[in-house]
């Protein structure tokens, strides 16, 4: 099982501990997501994606059958466009050598998974990942499943595993950590502009305050 922290400073995330895998947001999976609204998942995914690579935190695609569910989402391709993601028959991407062979060559710990949908695509690697050692996140927010239910009690049976839900937003604030690290700053204030929602619209407002105070002088 994993041996990592659940508290104290180094239970929090880092961009050199991290790695992120997005497993299957497909069309296909999202025909029948009905525990989130499906442009929410979508804006959240994304969201998180550019924060990676902002952030400089490997990166892993997968996709299951393509040739009949559908390619990943373009906003995810568009972020990694070097990228062709690995296309699985197994329904636990952690059965695919391919994949696990990709998160052990970065040498990080810190599996962070994101994908469609929760009970099935996601639990199953998630929990075991864990088993073989990983500290394991969830990103619920940019996961979902076919109810709230199945969304849920897969939440719990991860939890139960000694697993950890996180958001998208707490995942980058995690990766920032400190506001004077002003060479991840730009990235991270561009995600929240076109991400974050509300936030997005008041960092807008804020950028265009100072701009205004810069021109006046003030």
């Amino acid at each position: 099982m994993s041996t990592g922290n659940k508290t104290g400073l180094d239970a929090l995330l880092t961009p050199g501990e991290s790695v992120l895998v997005l497993i299957d947001h497909q069309p296909f999976q999202f025909a029948n997501l009905n525990s989130h609204e499906p442009t929410m998942i979508v804006n959240n995914v994304v969201g998180l994606a550019k924060a990676a690579k902002a952030y400089d935190v490997q990166t892993i695609l997968t996709t299951v059958l393509e040739e009949r569910g559908g390619l990943i989402l373009q906003g995810l391709q568009d972020v990694f466009p070097e990228q062709r993601p690995i296309n699985r028959t197994l329904i636990n991407t952690w059965e695919d050598a391919r994949v696990v062979d990709a998160v052990k060559a970065t040498g990080r710990k810190k599996l962070i998974i994101a994908g469609l949908w929760t009970d099935i695509c996601v639990a199953m690697p998630a929990i075991q990942a864990a088993g073989e050692g990983f500290d394991v996140f969830v990103v619920t927010d940019a996961s979902g499943s076919s109810s709230p239910e199945a969304h849920d009690m897969a939440v719990r049976r991860m939890v139960q595993a000694g697993i950890v839900p996180v958001t998208w937003l707490a995942v980058m604030s995690e990766w920032q950590r400190d506001w004077a690290r002003e060479t991840t700053l730009p990235g991270a204030t561009q995600v929240m502009l076109e991400h974050a929602g509300a936030t997005g619209v008041a960092f807008a407002w804020e950028t265009q305050h100072l701009a205004g105070q810069g021109r006046t002088g003030a």
